[in-house]
């Protein structure tokens, strides 16, 4: 069982990160606002992020999976279970201003790698949504970056209600 787990966590992950995949996505996730599978997707919530390329200067979206907290969101830097660290968070680490598109609504955030005490509340946080961090976790053996996203505008980046309960339900175990 645990093998098939494993091979399903690879799926996801080499298809998450496939080109034509982030490509296409991209597209229909701006054409359909994000609706459906494009806004969710394995019950994860799915943004854009749009950076500035640390070496080209040029603007990059890429979707990703985004897990709120606290009015924020939490990316993951697992390159879908491979070795190199994901390009845009280099990207981010040099220049961590940047915007997200959520849905139709484009929002400036600024960006921030967490601190060693706060990376092992939001590691149980994004591995309670999806599992597979855990296997590739084994797989890539290196650290796993997980940058925080936040309103630069005074807004929280999401509102669900009964989430701050959820979430600290899961991070204490209760």
């Amino acid at each position: 069982m645990e093998r098939l787990r494993s091979a399903w966590f690879w799926l996801v992950g080499r298809i998450g990160v496939s080109r034509l995949v982030r490509w296409e996505h991209r597209l229909l996730y701006w054409r359909f606002g994000g609706a459906g599978i494009l806004g969710r997707s394995l019950g994860n919530l799915t943004v854009i992020l749009i950076a500035v390329g640390r070496r080209s200067g040029h603007v990059r979206e890429v979707p990703l999976w985004a897990y709120p907290d606290r009015g924020r969101l939490v990316l993951v830097g697992t390159n879908g279970g491979r070795k190199p660290v994901p390009g845009w968070v280099f990207n981010l680490r040099a220049q961590p201003d940047a915007r997200i598109r959520l849905h139709r609504t484009v929002r400036p955030v600024h960006s921030y790698e967490a601190s060693d005490a706060e990376w092992d509340r939001l590691w149980t946080l994004v591995t309670a949504a999806y599992p597979g961090y855990l296997a590739y976790q084994r797989w890539i053996q290196r650290p796993i970056p997980l940058v925080v996203l936040e309103s630069t505008d005074g807004r929280p980046l999401v509102e669900e209600p009964g989430l701050v309960e959820v979430e600290e339900s899961v991070a204490t175990g209760t």
